[in-house]
């Protein structure tokens, strides 16, 4: 986020973690992240790896040390929820762990993402419906199945 003109990460950098998540997955994940290849220097993230049952956690624990003698210098991000960071994997990685102070405001962040969000005008797409062209939007609500 150094520059506006840096790219977001691409599909193949991201594990967005849920329960159902398969140890499938993660394996392939993993093997993205830490199996050399001509990729560049991509920074692989998983989200929600506290989500992870047991058995795909402990697994992916168990790949990952295997694996890790393959290439030194790999770059992998786990983000976990703070409240459940006894579950499995965060605390088989808890060595490795790094608070993180945002080095950048809110502001910022918040217009980086709304340049590489925003649809050029003019343009038939459906980002038109949205605020200021965007072709992403999040629609909230403090109250449960209220016509989302």
């Amino acid at each position: 986020m150094n520059s506006p003109e840096q790219p977001l990460p691409t599909f193949d950098e991201v594990l967005l973690c849920t329960p159902q998540t398969s140890a499938e997955q993660v394996g392939l994940f993993l093997r993205r992240c830490l199996i050399p290849c001509r990729g560049g220097n991509k920074i692989y993230t998983m989200l929600y790896a506290d989500e992870l049952s047991y058995d795909v956690s402990k697994r992916a624990e168990e790949l990952f040390q295997h694996l890790q003698c393959y290439n030194s210098s790999y770059r992998l991000v786990i983000l976990c929820n703070c409240e459940r960071e006894n579950s499995y994997l965060p605390s088989a990685f808890s060595h490795y762990k790094v608070h993180m102070i945002p080095q950048r405001s809110r502001a910022e962040i918040q217009q980086y993402l709304q340049h590489h969000f925003q649809v050029p005008r003019p343009s038939d797409s459906a980002a038109a419906v949205f605020k200021e062209h965007m072709c992403v939007g999040i629609v909230s609500s403090k109250r449960a199945g209220m016509g989302k």
